[in-house]
C-alpha cells in the first residue's frame, strides 16, 4: 500500500496550506455568479450533466448527505480520538445534520409559500386547487415558486464539512493496526474524491440549473451553516469545538 500512502500524504499537505483552505469556501460563490453568467448567456452547450437524470446526480448528489456521513463517521471513528473527544466530533456531525434538516425544510416551505400551481411552463393563469408544489405535481401540473437552491446549498455545505473534519488525518495514527490504518487512509482518499464530484456536481448546477438568485442564496445558506459552527460556535467553550488541529510551524528569523 505504498502508493496509497503517497497519495494520502499528498493529499494531506494540499490541504494544509493555509492558502487552499482559505481559498476553498469562496470556490463556491465564484463557481456560483461564473455559472449563473454563462447559463445567462447560454454559453454551454447541452451534455450528459445537463439532464437531471445523469447516474451522479441521481445516485449520489441525491443521496448527498447520506453519503457524506456513511464515509465520514468511520473516518472519525478510526481517527484516533479519545472516547470524549470522539463524542464531541459525532456530535458535530449531528449538529449538521440538524442544520441540513432545517435549511432543506426551510426551503420546500419557502418554495410552498411563494409558490402557485399552472398547468405547463407556459401558462399564466394559476390552479387554485393546488396549494402545495407535491399536490399540483402528482396532478401532472407544473409549480412555480421561489426555489432556493437545495443542490448548491447541500454540495457546499457537505465539501466544506468534509474539509474540517478530515484535518486531523495522520495527526494520531501510531496506535492503529496495519489494517485500521489502510481503512482509514481508503476512507480519506474516498472522502478527497467525494468532494471533487460534489465541487463538479455544483459548477454543473451553477451552469445548467436554477435561477442565479436561487443558486446564490443556496450557496450562501451552506456558507453561513459551516461559518457559524465551525468558524464561530465552535470556537466558545459550551460547543463540539474544532476537531484535532495540525501544530503550525513557526519560522523564525
Amino acid at each position: 500500500m505504498a502508493a496509497m500512502d503517497v497519495i494520502v500524504e499528498q493529499l494531506v499537505k494540499l490541504w494544509r496550506i493555509p492558502a487552499v483552505r482559505w481559498f476553498f469556501p469562496g470556490l463556491f460563490l465564484i463557481l456560483s455568479v461564473l455559472g449563473s453568467v454563462l447559463k445567462e448567456l447560454d454559453f454551454v452547450p447541452e451534455s450528459y450533466f445537463s439532464s437531471s437524470r445523469n447516474f451522479i446526480n441521481v445516485y449520489f448528489v441525491k443521496f448527498s448527505w447520506g453519503w457524506t456521513l456513511l464515509l465520514l463517521t468511520p473516518f472519525l471513528v478510526l481517527c484516533g480520538y479519545s472516547a470524549p473527544a470522539l463524542g464531541k466530533r459525532l456530535l458535530s456531525l449531528a449538529v449538521a445534520t440538524a442544520v441540513w434538516y432545517v435549511c432543506t425544510g426551510t426551503f420546500f416551505w419557502i418554495e410552498d409559500f411563494t409558490g402557485s400551481c399552472f398547468e405547463s411552463k407556459a401558462s399564466v393563469l394559476a390552479l387554485s386547487e393546488f396549494a402545495s408544489k407535491s399536490a399540483c405535481r402528482r396532478a401532472g401540473f407544473h409549480w412555480r415558486g421561489h426555489d432556493i437552491s437545495g443542490h448548491s446549498f447541500i454540495l457546499t455545505y457537505a465539501s466544506l464539512l468534509i474539509m474540517e473534519e478530515t484535518s486531523p488525518m495522520n495527526l494520531r495514527t501510531s496506535a492503529l493496526s496495519e489494517a485500521s490504518k489502510t481503512l482509514l487512509n481508503l476512507l480519506y482518499v474516498a472522502l478527497n474524491l467525494i468532494v471533487l464530484t460534489w465541487v463538479w456536481m455544483f459548477a454543473c448546477t451553477s451552469v445548467y440549473f436554477h435561477d442565479p438568485k436561487d443558486k446564490f442564496l443556496g450557496t450562501v445558506c451552506g456558507l453561513m451553516g459551516w461559518y457559524l459552527t465551525y468558524r464561530f460556535w465552535y470556537l466558545k467553550p459550551f460547543s463540539p469545538g474544532l476537531p484535532w488541529q495540525p501544530k503550525v510551524q513557526k519560522q523564525h528569523a
